[in-house]
């Protein structure tokens, strides 16, 4: 290992339990169509960053309506969408922090049709514990056919 390489800090198992439920959590709140609760698993000054949009999404209140404007327009189209996410990595940053990644894959599900995969992404999180709670400081999607 040279110099300039460095091992990354490696979460306890809480921390990584912990992780992997927000995960789930989050992931269920979306897929279900509650977006104000999923947007609020964000903090308030929460930045929703993809390489599939021009802009990021900023606050909750952007990050709510891009959100919404999304979930609105697959629901019209009578399409369920499942996010699957796996590969999970955890490393704490402090106390309070810790940076996330994984793989995430889409299936939606058109209304009597065949579920298929509509996009796979790596998904990179900062998060944050505030009075107990993890949340998504900045998440940044990159999709692996952009």
């Amino acid at each position: 290992m040279t110099v300039t390489e460095q091992v990354p800090a490696t979460a306890t198992a809480e921390l990584y339990f912990q992780v992997q439920q927000f995960y789930a959590h989050q992931m269920q709140l979306l897929d279900s169509g509650r977006v104000q609760e999923w947007a609020e698993t964000f903090t308030e000054d929460g930045v929703f960053a993809a390489n599939a949009h021009p802009e990021p999404a900023v606050g909750r209140t952007g990050i709510t309506a891009a959100a919404q404007a999304a979930t609105d327009a697959y629901a019209a189209k009578g399409i369920q969408r499942r996010h699957w996410l796996g590969m999970v990595t955890v490393e704490p940053r402090g106390e309070d922090a810790a940076f996330g990644r994984c793989y995430a894959v889409v299936v939606e599900t058109p209304k009597g049709g065949q579920a298929a995969i509509r996009v796979s992404t790596l998904c990179e999180d900062t998060l944050v514990r505030e009075n107990g709670r993890w949340l998504v400081r900045h998440r940044q999607i990159t999709r692996d056919d952009l």
